[in-house]
Parts: C-alpha cells; structure tokens; sequence
C-alpha cells in the first residue's frame, strides 16, 4: 500500500504442485491483506489459519515465498540490504558450485566437473548412487583426477541407499577425501543418519529436507549430522531460517544452504555457523543481476533488500500463465 513490492520466487519438482503453490499463494495474499508488515507476526496468522490441513508441503512453500517477499519489502523500507537488517552486513560467503554432475559417464563428468571451476570455485558437488560402489568409485575418481588435489568434492547421494549400503559405501569413500557425505539414506531416518555419524570419519552432511525448524532441532538432538543445510522454501522462509540458524548455533553445527542462492547469502552473511553457499544458476535467466561468484566466494549486493531484481523482458518471454 506504500508502493514498496518484495520479491521472491518459489521453485518445485513437478508443475502441478507449482500451479498448486501458486493458487495458495491466492490465499495467503487474502489472509495477509491489510495487515502490518510483520513477517514473524504474518507466519503465525497464516500457520494458523492454514493449521487444519497442515503447514506442510505446498502450503509451507506458498507461505515461505510469502515470508521471503515479506522480509525483502521490510529491508527496502529500511533502506537496508537484507543481511544489515538481520544484523550482519553483506559479505564474501564461501559456494560451492552443484549446477551438474549427475549420473554420466566418466569422462562426461570430469569435463564437466573442469567447467564448474569458471568464477573461480574451488569446491563443487558429484551426485553419486551408481549401481555398484565400484561405478561410484569410478565416477569419484574420474572427477578428483581431472581437478586435482586442490578442489572439495561435495558427494550427494540423494537418500539413495540403505542403512547397510551407506556404511559399506561411506566406509570406501572414507579413504577418498571427500568434504562431505550428503543424504546418503533417507533424510528423516534420525536413527540410521547418526548410525553413520558415529561410523564414518566423512561429515554427514543433511538438512534440505528439514520442514521445519522441529525437524532440525529433532535432528540434531538425535545425532543424525555433522553439518545441516536447510532449504529456504522448506524451512519457512526468512523466519524459518533464523530459528534454525540459532538451532545451528546452539549446537555449534556449521550450516549451509540449499538452493535460493540470491537470497541465501544475505542470511548465511546472519548466520553465527556460516559454513557453504549451495550456488545453482538456475534463476539467472529472469534475473537483471544474478549472483556474482569472486574467487569461489557468493558477493551479495549492497542494494536495499535481499538482492532480487527481475529482468522484465525476461520473465514475459517464459511466462506460461
């Protein structure tokens, strides 16, 4: 009503829940209507109002999309970028680069893994879940051959594996040097995760799944990780993540992000146990200033807000509704 917009966007697996999250996202605009612009007071009007279907899934999605653009308008209204209003300042965040690697062949990965290095990276992410541990090893080794000693190797397995295949697995790359083992079992398995945890010398890295803050805080005080990276569509929002960055810290656990790199690195500049920037491209084309990338390091602007601005041009040209 004062003609400041906040920006965001929302991403999903399947077109259907997008179309689903936007007409949510009808709601959640009708419920707010009016209203101060508090998001922390905003998130819990709308968990009520939406609390006999559940704020999960697509719900949560609309509603931290909402909480994003929320956050966003407040720090322009300040005058402030995103980071400075949750207390911090933009900075250098350490990334990662996970636009590619998937299940190829050898030599398709290490030429890949070679033009992920562009901007300077020196740590990227290598899906793995072959088979056979041997066609992991393979792909693995195909990888850190063609990149040297020098570069992290990130290994996401996807929650492809048992319990059981996760230590045979986890026990072989042990010997390799990888950073971190991400999601090799089921994401909610507290149990089987701090099984591994307690088993292997890699990191186990997991967190994109956290639905909520609760499910962290579960997590953690299970001893299913050595290393969270909650996803900002997933976790609440701007809101969610500050609860499980002061869960994060609590437990001195370094966390990282997943996705929504734009946004991310204001609130991983406000994290106490900053660890990673998960940088993925895949915003760029509708954006009129993506990321920038220095030296292997994410540089969010000092602009007003959390760094979003839309290439008008583009987001008509890949409109489809």
């Amino acid at each position: 009503q004062e003609g400041i917009t906040g920006r965001s966007y929302l991403w999903s697996y399947f077109p259907a829940a997008a179309a689903a999250i936007a007409q949510m996202l009808v709601e959640v605009a009708r419920v707010v209507d009016g209203e101060r612009l508090a998001p922390v007071e905003l998130w819990r009007k709308l968990s009520e109002r939406f609390a006999l279907i559940g704020v999960q899934g697509v719900v949560r999605m609309a509603m931290a999309g909402f909480d994003v653009a929320a956050w966003d308008a407040l720090a322009i209204a300040a005058g402030w970028p995103l980071a400075t209003l949750l207390g911090s300042t933009p900075k250098r965040v350490p990334a990662y680069n996970s636009c590619g690697l998937g299940l190829m062949s050898p030599d398709r990965l290490a030429d890949e893994a070679e033009k992920l290095l562009a901007g300077g990276f020196r740590a990227l992410k290598l899906r793995l879940g072959y088979p056979t541990l041997k066609e992991d090893l393979i792909a693995l080794h195909a990888v850190k051959k063609r990149l040297g000693g020098e570069i992290a190797v990130m290994v996401d397995y996807n929650q492809a594996l048992s319990l059981a295949q996760a230590l045979e697995r986890g026990r072989a790359l042990d010997q390799e040097g990888i950073y971190w083992l991400e999601e090799p079992i089921r994401h909610d398995d507290y149990a089987g995760n701090a099984t591994l945890v307690r088993e292997l010398k890699t990191p186990i890295q997991i967190g994109e799944n956290f639905s909520e803050s609760d499910a962290m805080a579960a997590a953690l005080a299970a001893g299913a990780a050595d290393y969270v990276m909650p996803d900002l569509e997933r976790i609440g929002g701007v809101t969610g993540w500050l609860r499980a960055a002061a869960l994060a810290a609590t437990r001195r656990i370094e966390m990282s992000s997943h996705l929504y790199p734009e946004v991310s690195a204001h609130l991983l500049a406000a994290t106490p146990t900053c660890h990673f920037l998960e940088y993925m491209d895949w915003a760029d084309k509708i954006l009129a200033e993506p990321l920038k990338i220095e030296d292997g390091f994410a540089v969010a602007p000092q602009r007003p807000g959390n760094g979003l601005a839309w290439d008008k041009k583009a987001v008509e040209k890949y409109r489809i509704a």
